[in-house]
């Protein structure tokens, strides 16, 4: 079972995705609070996933993040936004945040999204891409193509799976290496493209190819 927290202010998006989430055999919501309780909670439940809302009235998403950083055991956190006129992303990328998820995605997608996010993958689903692209602050374009080019071709290869949110057990089926190799070639990944996360490293590797692609 995936065990998951759902932190949001509205206590109807709170149940709106425990009831989606507890639909799936497989995902067992174990609770559902606003930011004010969550770190106790997050702490005793010790969650594999946490979806947490970034905007909350009193303690905020980022300052949950940012209090969770030094936890050994720290769930995979996946962002909740609307996407509007949000200048929070670099900090939540920065504070290791996992994916991003729309608190209007589909019922049909949500649980998927969960398991991406459990089994190590990032979520980066197409309509926030852009945004996100856009939002990130973290490398212009031509600095994004510069860090890639610092990459071997079988780490350009593995960069390259990242967006589609696969596990490194699925990526390593794609490309015939372990899950473990995988690993190895992601954490090389990071270290040499200057970044603290999977998510950080496939914005990076999106601008990268923008750029390539307008020639």
């Amino acid at each position: 079972m995936i065990r998951v927290v759902v932190v949001d202010d509205e206590a109807l998006v709170r149940s709106g995705f425990e009831m989606i989430l507890g639909a799936s055999p497989d995902i067992d919501v174990v609770a559902a609070v606003d930011g004010d309780v969550a770190v106790e909670v997050i702490r005793r439940e010790k969650p594999d996933v946490v979806l947490l809302d970034i905007r909350m009235p009193g303690r905020s998403g980022l300052e949950i993040l940012t209090e969770l950083a030094t936890d050994a055991d720290r769930p995979v956190i996946g962002i909740l936004t609307t996407f509007d006129t949000d200048e929070y992303i670099a900090r939540a990328l920065h504070e290791g945040a996992a994916g991003f998820l729309v608190k209007d995605t589909a019922p049909e997608h949500l649980a998927a999204m969960v398991r991406t996010l459990a089994a190590g993958g990032v979520v980066l689903s197409p309509q926030v891409s852009r945004t996100l692209v856009e939002g990130y602050a973290g490398a212009t374009d031509r600095e994004a193509s510069r860090r890639v080019a610092l990459l071997t071709d079988r780490e350009r290869d593995v960069l390259a799976c990242l967006p589609t949110g696969e596990s490194n057990a699925e990526i390593g089926k794609r490309l015939h290496l372990s899950g473990a190799t995988v690993k190895d070639h992601v954490s090389a990944i990071l270290g040499k493209m200057s970044v603290s996360s999977r998510l950080e490293a496939a914005l990076i590797a999106e601008r990268a190819g923008r750029r390539g692609g307008r020639g």
